[in-house]
């Protein structure tokens, strides 16, 4: 072999060698997560589903990838955001809002659906039975608008001489938010309370419904379920406590940004359990199989600092009813 010939050769065994190697390189199963909200606030939520996947081994980058898919807020994209996700050819998709179960359940009915939600996953639709989901779809449930109504219940407790108060939904997220107002308004005939129901679905809204408050005279707010509140809590509590406005929301994350009071289930529990299930389910087993999970804890948590600049006078009944106390 000529001397120019085997330079030739070897030069192009070297270039070819790490593609050669590359194309050993295993390829990684893709996970699809699909939210109705923004990344931006749910930072919490993508670490506790994370974590939940690592506890079956998983990692991201590792052995495993993960496409994200926020709509933004607007639910109007979620099917498309899903097909997306169908076309990427994921093995499995955790859709973790009411809107994107449902538009993930719409899309496909072979993928693997892992779904969090707020609300009863028969009543959305998503599965047949709780213990026996049946078809493509399993996940988690906190049914956090079961517990709306004791939201007001405690604003009351905190507030008892309010007659006004006002509750804060989504008009998009219509199912979680008909159920909010219809419950929600149940419990405030029993305490003879007067419930008014204010929308909000962008941030420009945020403004005109605390100005609506003022104008009602409100004694207190309750921030109904549903992502987009959820990826906003720090937003909500800077305004109520700008405006000086008891309110109560769902999230811990609401009072640890300065709101007053937050009841609901564990959601970083949830989003573990989610990652979970989605480990399972790439180690083979099928949603069919797998039971929806329930909440099974409802957390209660209030800021003391808060209502003192409120100038409310919190019973110590209240305080020991709570899972936190910050101050």
């Amino acid at each position: 072999m000529k001397r120019r010939e085997f330079i030739t050769l070897l030069c192009g065994a070297a270039t070819a060698w790490p593609f050669a190697a590359r194309a050993q390189q295993p390829v990684l199963p893709v996970i699809g997560f699909v939210n109705s909200a923004s990344r931006q606030g749910y930072e919490p939520q993508v670490a506790a589903f994370l974590k939940g996947l690592g506890e079956e081994g998983y990692v991201e980058g590792r052995n495993v990838a993960i496409e994200f898919r926020w709509a933004e807020g607007h639910v109007d994209r979620l099917p498309a955001l899903v097909a997306d996700l169908i076309h990427r050819q994921v093995v499995v998709i955790a859709a973790t809002t009411n809107g994107a179960a449902v538009a993930a359940k719409a899309a496909t009915t072979t993928i693997p659906i892992v779904f969090e939600v707020g609300d009863d996953p028969v009543g959305l639709g998503l599965v047949a039975r709780l213990d026996r989901p049946g078809g493509n779809v399993t996940g988690v449930t906190q049914q956090n608008v079961v517990v709306a109504p004791k939201r007001l219940e405690l604003l009351h407790e905190l507030v008892p001489t309010a007659r006004v108060f006002a509750l804060l939904v989504d008009p998009t997220d219509a199912t979680i938010a008909e159920t909010n107002i219809r419950d929600t308004q149940t419990a405030a005939s029993k305490l003879g309370v007067e419930l008014h129901v204010l929308n909000a679905s962008t941030e420009r809204e945020f403004d005109g419904v605390f100005a609506k408050l003022a104008q009602l005279r409100a004694g207190g707010l309750v921030i109904g379920n549903g992502a987009y509140f959820v990826a906003r809590n720090g937003q909500l509590a800077e305004l109520a406590i700008r405006h000086a406005v008891p309110a109560v929301h769902s999230t811990r994350e609401f009072v640890a940004a300065g709101g007053l009071m937050s009841y609901g289930g564990s959601i970083a529990d949830s989003y573990r359990q989610v990652g979970v299930y989605t480990g399972r389910i790439l180690k083979g087993e099928k949603p069919a199989d797998l039971p929806v999970q329930q909440a099974s804890k409802v957390e209660f948590y209030i800021n003391l600092k808060t209502a003192k600049a409120l100038g409310l006078n919190v019973p110590n009944t209240l305080i020991g009813r709570a899972d936190e106390v910050i101050e």
